[in-house]
């Protein structure tokens, strides 16, 4: 603010001054006296004041009429553009002026003026590489997504412009949901430019999404090629897509084996992939193989999926061989909530109900999840308490939190199970194990089934919500309540028996 006062002062004291000076100039009546070729001239001031005039002009005609010359002696040199660029040269310093208006009115949100500005400098450069993009895009700011599209198929005709169309269009068909259209336009741009991070991502997710898991294991490898992943991220969304090329039901026994086992090898922390090698193992007869790979993982992350795999390596063994089998399982993370639920689980199906509260602890205080709260009930009916303390159980089963799922990082959506993209935002190896605190969180039925393990021992290659739960996430408290009272004629034994 003070320095544009200084200067506004400064050029009004200016021209007073030159005023003034000129004014006392023609008062006094004397000029110059100019010689030239032995003549003398002796101007009045005013025509002073016009031969500096022309004499400027003079000079600025001279510089004009030497840089012409010059060009046209590069002309006759052989550069055959050097006349039409001086005589250019205002052209494009206007066109330039306007193509950076442009870019700045549509930085500014200012469609129209930025679209006004890329016409003006498409007069004065006629270089639609450069005023087409400004153009396309100050379109699709004002909403006219038919101009833009037009813009943009005009810039498919220019090899250095290709790769600019195909992505704005494709841009426009992800916008519109046309996932097919823009797939095939982000294929065409992968192969304009498979450097690309954006287009490689981009094409990613489309393929992904559309189950092309050995197109998207492509694309992922290119971007490992590239150095747009770290190899170790590349191994796990390799095993990611591999194992959901393994889920594919249309595969044959043989290829799913094969992507299970190499998902697993890629990934041994991944709790599905470990899952699936296991009953890989199991079918090739590897009981030793298969109980390897879960301990290993369950050391990693218990996880009930894990126990169940673990389980149906041996379904038909007894309640007591079972307690004893797995305890080479919990031993890897004894203290961890998973382990302690697990063994009181297993240490009930054996009717050993002191030892399945031991096992449990304090869980229920630190850690009141529905599945916690659900074995406490079960404990205290097995020891034959009264009536009143198991519903009081299973009541604050029913409200109490849901404990760990498979919980998107990105949109924070939980999961009834693992799957390689996220059902909302679509991204890609996204969900992760860990405790949701939203209510409206769909309860896993291996988290909050009541002996997931025990009720159902004839486990094969069904996924764990098909065990029947205790507490059903859709039963109200009156229902579980009336329910239990119906059952005090059952005796404690019963009312936790395993069924076989």
């Amino acid at each position: 603010m003070l320095w544009s006062l200084v200067k506004i002062v400064f050029f009004f004291a200016l021209v007073a001054l030159l005023a003034f000076g000129l004014n006392y100039w023609m008062d006094a009546g004397q000029g110059f006296t100019l010689q030239v070729a032995g003549e003398e001239f002796s101007p009045n001031p005013l025509q002073a004041v016009v031969v500096v005039v022309l004499l400027f002009f003079a000079v600025w005609l001279v510089i004009r009429l030497a840089g012409l010359l010059v060009a046209f002696l590069r002309f006759l040199s052989g550069d055959e553009t050097a006349i039409s660029r001086w005589f250019d040269r205002n052209r494009e310093r206007k066109g330039y002026e306007a193509l950076a208006d442009g870019m700045l009115a549509l930085a500014s949100g200012e469609g129209a003026r930025a679209m006004a500005k890329a016409s003006k400098a498409e007069r004065y450069l006629r270089r639609p590489q450069l005023t087409n993009l400004i153009s396309a895009q100050a379109a699709e700011l004002m909403g006219d997504s038919k101009k833009a599209e037009g813009i943009y198929k005009q810039l498919l005709s220019d090899d250095k412009t290709r790769f600019v169309g195909v992505r704005g269009l494709m841009k426009q068909q992800l916008e519109a949901g046309e996932t097919e259209t823009a797939l095939k336009l982000a294929e065409k741009a992968f192969l304009l430019k498979p450097k690309h991070e954006e287009t490689q991502d981009i094409l990613l997710g489309l393929q992904a999404e559309g189950e092309d898991w050995a197109g998207a294991r492509t694309t992922l490898a290119a971007k490992l090629r590239h150095g747009s992943i770290p190899r170790d991220m590349h191994r796990r969304r390799d095993a990611v897509l591999a194992l959901a090329d393994a889920s594919n039901p249309d595969n044959d026994a043989a290829k799913t084996n094969t992507a299970a086992l190499e998902a697993h090898r890629l990934s041994p922390d991944l709790i599905p992939a470990t899952i699936m090698a296991s009953r890989a193992h199991l079918a090739n007869g590897s009981k030793r193989k298969a109980s390897k790979a879960i301990r290993k993982a369950w050391a990693t992350m218990p996880h009930p999926d894990l126990a169940a795999a673990f389980a149906a390596i041996e379904p038909d063994e007894t309640p007591e061989a079972r307690v004893k089998r797995f305890a080479a399982l919990i031993k890897t993370q004894p203290e961890h909530d998973e382990s302690r639920m697990l063994q009181a689980e297993l240490l009930i199906a054996a009717e050993d109900f002191p030892s399945a509260r031991k096992a449990l602890g304090d869980i229920t205080e630190h850690s009141p999840t529905a599945r916690a709260l659900t074995i406490m009930a079960a404990i205290e009916r097995g020891e034959g308490a009264d009536n009143a303390v198991v519903q009081g159980w299973l009541a604050r089963a029913v409200t109490a939190r849901r404990g760990p799922a498979w919980v998107c990082d990105k949109c924070n959506t939980a999961h009834h199970d693992w799957a390689p993209l996220c059902k909302r935002c679509q991204g890609v190896d996204t969900l992760t194990w860990k405790d949701t605190t939203s209510e409206d969180d769909p309860v896993l039925a291996a988290a909050t089934s009541m002996l997931p393990l025990i009720t159902e021992p004839q486990i094969t290659t069904e996924p764990t919500e098909d065990v029947t739960p205790l507490i059903d996430d859709t039963t109200d408290d009156a229902e579980i309540i009336s329910e239990d009272s119906a059952a005090d004629e059952t005796t404690p034994d019963e009312a936790v028996k395993p069924s076989t």
